[in-house]
Order: structure tokens, then sequence, then C-alpha cells
């Protein structure tokens, strides 16, 4: 139980066909999960104490370098344990592998904020809608859910650099595409444009349990920037609407529309 920590506590569930009988059904993680930290020797002590011959990790990139890890270790003991890799992540940010578990669910439920946002900017006079998404260091399910979508005029990963002013600009865009239609809607992945918002906001570069950097909020930070930039800079009004879709925790601003639910064994938030 609770991912790469479980193996210190020695905390273990039978799964009985009973237990799993309904799992598919639920959200979240089955066993629990953990985050980060991990004594690779500690884990690997724990599985040569309890005679485990067979070791399966279902995760992302973040697991599949703590699996690497473990395997070496094993190797280095001579231990006679296989190591077996499973990917399991909405990103799909998992090298060689074309399509990992939750990546398809993940686009087909962005579609849901995506459509939303759609009614909310044509209900209302130069509206323009941005939607965020899941993505750190990827941009499949922005990209993807763009593709799927019909709707979407632009979309912003963070593998493609933007920049807001000048011709070319995000800003141009916008106007042109608001003269053009009356409305617009954004898609960006949530870690778009993260060095763009550093330099910006003159942010410290601080890192999570695993390592990965916190990444800073681009939704709020780019809504604001194009609301001050067509109020303030080109005189027109226009109705701002920010849909959050993703995971890790929730939170509540002016003008957000929260969409909560289940995607594979991933929690939605």
């Amino acid at each position: 139980m609770g991912g790469y920590r479980g193996f210190y506590s020695k905390n273990t569930i039978n799964l009985t066909p009973k237990v799993v009988n309904d799992i598919h059904k639920r959200g979240g993680t089955f066993l629990c999960t953990s985050r980060g930290g991990q004594d690779t020797n500690k884990i690997v002590d724990n599985i040569q104490d309890r005679r485990i011959n067979q070791v399966y990790i279902i995760g992302g990139d973040g697991t599949h370098r703590g699996a690497a890890l473990i395997y070496k270790e094993v190797e280095k003991r001579g231990l006679q344990v296989a190591v077996a890799g499973i990917p399991k992540t909405i990103d799909n940010d998992i090298a060689v592998i074309d399509k990992s578990f939750g990546f398809d669910t993940a686009v087909e439920e962005a579609q849901r904020a995506i459509n939303a946002a759609h009614v909310e900017v044509e209900s209302v006079e130069n509206g323009v809608g941005i939607v965020k998404l899941m993505g750190r260091y990827s941009g499949f399910i922005a990209m993807f859910a763009t593709l799927a979508s019909r709707d979407v005029d632009c979309c912003l990963i963070p593998e493609s650099p933007f920049y807001l002013e000048g011709p070319g600009g995000l800003f141009e865009f916008i106007e042109q595409r608001i003269k053009e239609n009356g409305h617009m809607i954004i898609v960006i992945a949530e870690g778009a444009g993260q060095d763009y918002i550093a330099q910006a906001m003159q942010a410290a570069d601080e890192r999570d349990a695993s390592g990965n950097r916190l990444l800073l909020d681009v939704g709020p930070w780019l809504s604001q920037k194009v609301k001050d930039h067509f109020t303030k800079v080109k005189k027109m009004e226009i109705n701002m609407k920010y849909i959050v879709f993703g995971f890790r925790r929730k939170k509540r601003i002016n003008n957000v529309l929260g969409i909560c639910l289940f995607s594979g064994n991933e929690r939605l938030c």
C-alpha cells in the first residue's frame, strides 16, 4: 500500500477476486500512492526480505525512473528478481510506447471542458475562453483534445514556445479571431509558457518531493494578460471565461468553471 513508500511500512493487501471485483468502476489509485523521496536500498531490502521474485511497477515517467533504479540495485546484489514497468499516465509522456493507459479517457473527458468553454464564450460579446488542461512537459492531451474538437482556435503546449505581443503574437491572433467570429477558444497545457511567466514574475525555481519543478499557474496569468491588453491597450471590452481541467488540486478564483470527474485511475479535478 502507498506506492514506493509502502515498502518501508510493509503494509500489504491481498488482492483476491472479491477485493478487486469493482475497482474498474472506482476513481483514484486503489492501492494509494506516494511522491518522491524513495530510498532504493530500503525498497530492495524489503523485496529481498519478503523473497519477492516479481515486481510490477505501474505509473508514469517518474515511477519508471524509480523502477530503473530498483532494477540496477537488484542486479548489483545478484538477486533473482524480475522488475517489470507498466506505463500508466494520462500525459502519455513515456518514451518508446505509442499510448499509455488513461490517455484516451483523459482526451475524451477534456472535451467536456472545451464544450463548456464554447457554450460560455458564444453566449457573450467578444468572448474569450481559456481551457487549461494537464501536461507538465508534454502537450499530448492538449493537442489531441484540440484535434478532436471543432471549437478550438489556438492550442499552446510546452514543446512550442509562444509570445504575446507584436506581429504573429497571441494578442494579434485573438483580435483577428474575435473580429472574424465574435469569440475564440484557447486550449493551454499547464506546462506551457513557464519560462515566459517565470521571467515576467521573477519567480524562484522551486521543486516538489520528486524533484520536479513546481509549475506557475499559467491559466490565471494568461487570462489577466489578455484582459489587460484588450481593455487597457486596445480599449476593447472582452468577456474572459477560464476553465480548469486537471488533477492534483482544486483552486477557486473569479470566473472559473471547475469540472471534477474521474478518468481511468487518475482523479481529475
